[in-house]
């Protein structure tokens, strides 16, 4: 595009859609503003770097700036500049010298570096973020691109459809799986491309999982602190480009172009759809990487701050800060509403994703009074046609007042439930642990999918996503390897990451040649994936924890771009992946492991109900003291259905140190698993004890 084949004048236009949408041999251009007085249209080169020509827009009308530019099509490049106010007393902090990204923007050129410019005040001014900075950063600011219409069916077309009750998820990031896998072309490693490979896919197929739960692939950029210690945000928890698939995580070949990186992402969805796997992604809608008052304008701020973020009651040149990063997005206001719901809806609709997982979902449901699941935003998102049918996970927590809200979020969500994971952590570490022990009872109502906390307005088991080991934290393997932390490589003196995270090392710290000390951890952990893929509830699995791979003990590996994040193929155990695959066989042959519905007490009759009784190790039926007995840890459980005389299934756990006999039931019994691996599949005499293995969980068939 050059000077001479723009148009000298713009048209009004329409208000929506909102963004850049080719149509009528021209661009609607429409940009929400509120607060500014005048927006203006901004066309580059195709390379970004020079600045053709200027049009004001026509608004705002209910809030909008809109323009028609007629003549031109897909591929043209832009940015916005927007007058007004500048008082960041009162919210304000216009500012026409900073180029602004549009939030719809499909398609980002450019790359992004930290350049004081960026800011709409003046660095090192006494006045700090209340100074005003003249400088032009249109040469670094990133650039929107008018994007074509996507060619082809949407992967909606073939998605699968699976049930709550039978999903499996399996928390991977999309570069990490395969940088470091010998099975995938080294020019596809690290990209969508791989994630939907044969490799991959057999290996996804082989576990038996259900859904990808994708750690963030929306476009991200590096934090400042991170940048200046040449690291880099490798998870993606700081979302600048809503509607854009990340360039970083497409093959080296597509990474410049844009239009190359949407398909790449479009035909990952498509191949993993056709193989009967579903996509979630984790999405950042609570923040931002313009931070707080001392932060960048690149875009939300620059074009209307009052609306976007949320500000202190009694001093709004100040950001509130619900999210532990600088900012946090207003979704309470209905037009950040409608722009989280646009973006959602163009995920799915074009480019065929089967869900959500909300990081620290809190601030979507924050009203003037707090949280409340009955928020407009909860409303709007569950009453949408197109996002009704797919799947949405709350992260149930952010980092302000009130922040906690497990068990509170409306309908259909599924949310992640930490307390799944500290009372297994608890309860199979307890002869490695110093601290922390679980009791039976706690640990009974977590493999029960948490009842008190999500039996409760026609909510189900499936609500519950249970996990031991998150991208968030210790990896399985160094859960039973470390008592300590080891996040040294992150800069910040291992300050960073949680600490007293439920762990041990059994006696050592990371690898270990002591036999005894590696046969404890080796059966700690294939009893926590028992717990984990045999619980009811929602499991999900931590990519890697089926092949052992470790971090060297960092619960914090956000920025470890390297061989710390990434998966270790080279000392994968595949032993342990056969035995999880063996687990979810198990868990989809039989019902009860995945029953819809809650577990009745003894004696229950309902149609389609699903029975339990707890057991002590001596074979009665547990009684209230019986729980409360401190000195005990092993006991069973018995399902069955309903009308059924004998039980159908029966788990022991022992997490004791040494075996532990246990009187069965006086029925048939056929032993289907042990954890540990010292039982192999036998039928079992009726009467008859057994002798649990150390540390081990048993599964029985009547």
């Amino acid at each position: 595009m050059t000077l001479a084949h723009l148009p000298t004048q713009i048209e009004e236009g329409r208000h929506e859609p909102l963004g850049a949408l080719a149509r009528d041999g021209g661009v609607n251009f429409a940009v929400f503003a509120e607060n500014a007085q005048a927006l203006e249209l901004c066309i580059f080169d195709g390379s970004g770097q020079r600045e053709l020509r200027r049009y004001a827009l026509s608004g705002p009308h209910d809030g909008v700036f809109h323009g028609f530019l007629p003549t031109v099509g897909p591929g043209l490049v832009y940015g916005l500049r927007a007058h007004g106010p500048y008082q960041p007393e009162a919210g304000q902090r216009y500012n026409p010298h900073k180029l602004l990204l549009d939030p719809y923007a499909r398609e980002i050129v450019g790359h992004f570096g930290w350049h004081a410019e960026h800011h709409g005040y003046e660095l090192g001014h006494p006045e700090g973020p209340r100074s005003f900075d003249a400088r032009d950063n249109a040469a670094q600011a990133l650039k929107a691109r008018v994007p074509a219409a996507l060619e082809g069916p949407s992967p909606r077309a073939n998605a699968p459809r699976h049930a709550s009750a039978d999903l499996v998820l399996y928390e991977v990031h999309v570069k990490g799986f395969s940088q470091l896998h010998p099975g995938i072309p080294a020019a596809l490693r690290g990209s969508y491309a791989a994630l939907a490979h044969p490799a991959a896919i057999a290996h996804f197929k082989a576990l038996g999982v259900s859904t990808l739960s994708l750690l963030p692939v929306q476009y991200c950029v590096d934090e400042p602190h991170l940048a200046d210690k040449g690291l880099h945000n490798y998870w993606g928890y700081n979302t600048l480009g809503f509607f854009a698939p990340d360039p970083r995580l497409a093959q080296a070949a597509h990474r410049q172009d844009p239009s190359a990186v949407v398909a790449e992402f479009r035909a990952m969805v498509q191949t993993l759809h056709e193989h009967g796997l579903e996509v979630v992604l984790d999405v950042v809608y609570n923040h931002t990487p313009e931070g707080n008052e001392f932060g960048p304008t690149l875009s939300f701020r620059g074009l209307d701050n009052r609306s976007y973020y949320r500000l202190v009651p009694d001093d709004a040149s100040r950001c509130e800060n619900l999210t532990g990063c600088g900012n946090t997005l207003n979704t309470a206001h209905p037009r950040v509403a409608q722009f989280v719901l646009d973006s959602l809806r163009y995920w799915v609709q074009e480019l065929g994703v089967d869900g959500f997982r909300f990081d620290l979902a809190p601030v979507l449901g924050r009203t003037r009074h707090g949280f409340d699941g009955n928020a407009a935003f909860f409303t709007a998102l569950r009453q949408d046609p197109m996002l009704a049918g797919v799947h949405l996970i709350a992260e149930p927590w952010d980092a302000g007042y009130d922040g906690y809200q497990l068990g509170r979020f409306p309908g259909r969500f599924l949310e992640w439930n930490d307390k799944f994971r500290d009372a297994v952590r608890g309860y199979w570490l307890q002869a490695g642990l110093q601290g922390g022990k679980v009791g039976r009872g706690e640990f009974a109502r977590r493999f029960t999918a948490s009842s008190d906390l999500f039996h409760h307005a026609q909510r189900s088991p499936s609500a519950s996503v249970n996990f031991v080991a998150v991208h968030d934290g210790y990896t399985l393997n160094d859960v039973v390897s470390y008592s300590h932390k080891r996040n040294h490589a992150n800069g910040e003196d291992n300050r960073d990451g949680r600490d007293g995270e439920l762990s041990s090392g059994f006696g050592a710290e990371g690898p270990s040649d002591d036999a005894a000390i590696s046969a404890s951890r080796e059966r700690v952990r294939r009893a926590m994936l028992a717990t984990l893929l045999l619980a009811q509830g929602t499991p999900m699995l931590n990519a890697g924890d089926e092949i052992a791979n470790s971090q060297g003990g960092n619960n914090n590996a956000y920025c470890q771009d390297n061989a710390i994040g990434w998966l270790n193929w080279d000392q994968a155990d595949h032993g342990l992946a056969a035995y999880v695959g063996e687990l979810l066989r198990l868990r989809r042959e039989h019902r009860l492991l995945r029953h819809a519905r809650w577990y009745a007490g003894p004696g229950c009759g309902g149609a389609g109900d699903a029975c339990i009784a707890w057991y002590s190790p001596a074979g009665h039926e547990m009684q209230v003291h019986d729980w409360h007995h401190g000195g005990e840890h092993g006991f069973a459980c018995l399902l069955s259905n309903a009308g059924d005389t004998e039980a159908s299934l029966a788990i022991l756990f022992s997490p004791e140190a040494a075996p532990q006999g246990f009187t069965l039931t006086p029925q048939r019994w056929r032993l289907l698993l042990d954890s540990s691996g010292e039982l192999s599949p036998q039928d079992l005499t009726p009467g008859q004890g057994l002798q649990v293995p150390a540390r081990s969980m048993l599964l029985l068939r009547s």
